[in-house]
């Protein structure tokens, strides 16, 4: 029997309403997006992660009698619609400039997969594929299984040096040339100098005198200085726990390393770290400016018709393009602020300019002026949920209104603060266009942080992974060359932004556990 008043459950007073098609809209959007997430992050692993695996190199006949070596890629439909034909990877760009080739498979009269065939990693004209002939060490040459045993203990022995000579030119050899230039050099400083300079020659010398014979798919040799290959590996011979060694071992140095062959190989570590260090600074600066904005605005100011027109301005600046806050950036930080700071303190630098050029701290700024809006909306926010006899307690119970909003306002905002720095944070860091004007660079071996005093120097340029994506993808002379490491960094890129917010977001809910305000009903 249904009792009048009652739900079907028996509960009284409301009924049981249907969400409409609209819940189920809302809901279907949600999976959508997360599943082009989820796309765009198994797209950006394959591609980018892929590039660090050691492929099988083919040796291919070709009906002319021809051989090819390389690397097979992506199969396509020949234009007249017979048949099919595949890209390879052939390399070896100083014999004849170009490294890829199309070949259609009725063209291929035998591919094998010959265990000798070598792919080197050289520090000039990219990658070497085919077979290494002998080694040429003072007076022996060796041929053979024990010229590839040699090269292999010889390599580790020159890479060694290399790294020691690295590190002595960046750590010792530079930053004494920089002071001796900074004050009157003494002798006592010139003498360390040459010994230094000597060490670094001497440490050349040692990477010298080690040549290679080469032979390359058509038969042709030529011979290559050790102390210009980086890595070498036979793929075809390696088994799988070597390839899994080997693709480890590539991406490590991918990320430890810095960019080469205009930015086209090598590492990115460089833009990691002008990536990371930017956004916390960014994150330092427009973290108090933006909190005092949102507490004026919330909580000082007369609630006007002159405090609503602040606050639609500074929503309306969360919608100014960005390369707009880069030319501001530009023409009042650069120009402005840093040709003046020049002017007082650099005269003697001039016109070199010291602080009057894009720099790390004219890029953090900028990105903090851009972020701005961000902050204040989301800590405006924030205030204005917290309940409004959580204040009239505290004034109750004696508090002054500083004290009401430092111990009680603020504690229980503070979640909201955090979910703006974490808006900030995620869009500062994918920003590409102003920093091409305030302080990004293409290439900046020396980070902006070192041993070094003043130890942080804010006025140098430095590498960021955005850019370096930019300009790998478009500004490299082999675009097809750069895109597996333009996948791979574009994947590094929203793993750093994923750890920063996710840093972001567990200090949010630790406050909120211990600050949270109540739900304001």
């Amino acid at each position: 029997m249904k009792i009048p008043g009652h739900t079907a459950v028996g509960m009284p007073g409301k009924r049981r309403t249907r969400e409409g098609p609209w819940a189920w809209l809302a809901a279907a959007s949600v999976a959508l997006s997360l599943i082009m997430l989820g796309a765009l992050l198994v797209l950006l692993s394959v591609k980018g992660l892929a590039n660090f695996w050691p492929a099988t190199v083919h040796q291919l006949t070709l009906k002319s009698g021809e051989m090819v070596i390389g690397v097979p890629l992506e199969t396509r439909e020949l234009p007249s619609g017979q048949g099919l034909e595949r890209r390879y990877l052939t390399a070896n760009r100083d014999d004849g400039g170009g490294i890829w080739r199309w070949l259609a498979n009725d063209q291929i009269t035998e591919d094998t997969t010959p265990e000798d065939l070598v792919v080197l990693e050289r520090r000039h004209w990219g990658t070497f594929l085919g077979r290494l002939v002998a080694l040429q060490s003072g007076d022996q040459r060796l041929t053979g299984p024990d010229a590839w045993t040699v090269l292999e203990s010889r390599l580790e022995e020159i890479n060694a040096l290399r790294d020691e000579r690295r590190r002595l030119t960046h750590d010792e050899i530079l930053p004494l040339i920089r002071s001796m230039e900074d004050q009157d050099g003494h002798r006592s400083e010139d003498r360390r100098l040459a010994d230094l300079q000597r060490r670094a020659s001497e440490l050349q010398q040692r990477m010298q005198g080690d040549l290679v014979v080469l032979e390359n798919g058509q038969g042709r040799r030529q011979e290559q200085a050790l102390a210009e290959i980086l890595e070498a590996w036979r793929p075809n011979a390696m088994a799988w726990h070597e390839k899994l060694g080997h693709w480890v071992r590539e991406l490590w140095q991918f990320l430890s390393q810095g960019p080469r062959d205009a930015n086209t190989a090598g590492g990115v570590w460089p833009a990691i770290f002008g990536t990371i260090l930017m956004v916390l600074l960014m994150s330092i600066l427009v973290t108090p400016f933006g909190v005092l904005a949102a507490v004026y605005l919330n909580e000082v100011a007369h609630q006007g018709r002159l405090t609503r027109l602040v606050r639609i301005g500074v929503r309306n600046l969360a919608g100014v393009p960005s390369i707009v806050y880069g030319v501001f950036g530009l023409g009042v930080f650069v120009y402005g602020i840093g040709g003046s700071i020049d002017r007082w303190f650099f005269e003697s630098t001039l016109p070199s300019p010291t602080f009057g050029t894009g720099g790390l701290l004219w890029a953090s700024l900028t990105l903090a002026l851009l972020t701005l809006p961000v902050v204040i909306v989301a800590t405006e926010e924030g205030l204005s949920r917290i309940p409004l006899h959580q204040r009239e307690g505290a004034l109750a119970l004696g508090a002054t209104r500083f004290e009401t909003l430092t111990r009680v306002v603020l504690p229980m905002a503070t979640p909201a603060m955090l979910t703006g720095l974490i808006l900030a944070v995620a869009r500062a860091a994918g920003e590409v266009a102003p920093l091409m004007l305030v302080g990004v660079a293409k290439l900046a071996p020396q980070v902006p942080l070192d041993g070094e005093f003043p130890f942080l120097h804010l006025e140098r340029k430095f590498m960021h992974l955005g850019y370096h994506i930019y300009d790998a993808a478009f500004h490299s002379s082999d675009v097809q060359a750069a895109m597996p490491l333009v996948y791979a960094t574009a994947l590094l890129l929203v793993t750093v932004i994923l750890v920063l917010n996710l840093t972001a977001i567990f200090m949010r809910h630790y406050l909120r556990k211990r600050h949270g305000a109540p739900v304001r009903r």
